[in-house]
């Protein structure tokens, strides 16, 4: 199944996202063919301001779980996280 992470910044911590990036894109990496795609979504001023990183997972429980391994969730980057299965209807790769 898969699940979308919808993830909302806390205001003003643009410095703690960049300070823990590195980390927070090692994770992704991490997930090998888990991770279908990530991408931070972008306040008005083109600054990064949350995330949508979709995983595949066993479990709503799963997916909570690698969410809150996220070097951003550790480092107490997120105000909310939402953790929703995710279907991919139109234009996913995997459906060849």
């Amino acid at each position: 199944m898969l699940y979308a992470l919808l993830c909302d910044d806390k205001p003003n911590s643009l410095q703690l996202r960049m300070d823990t990036r590195a980390e927070h894109l090692a994770h992704l990496n991490g997930l090998g063919d888990a991770l279908k795609f990530a991408c931070p979504f972008l306040d008005e001023n083109d600054k990064p301001c949350g995330s949508m990183v979709v995983i595949e997972a066993e479990s709503r429980e799963a997916a909570k779980a690698i969410a809150d391994r996220d070097p951003y969730a550790v480092a107490g980057l997120f105000e909310t996280v939402t953790v929703r299965p995710w279907s991919w209807a139109i234009k996913n790769p995997a459906a060849g």
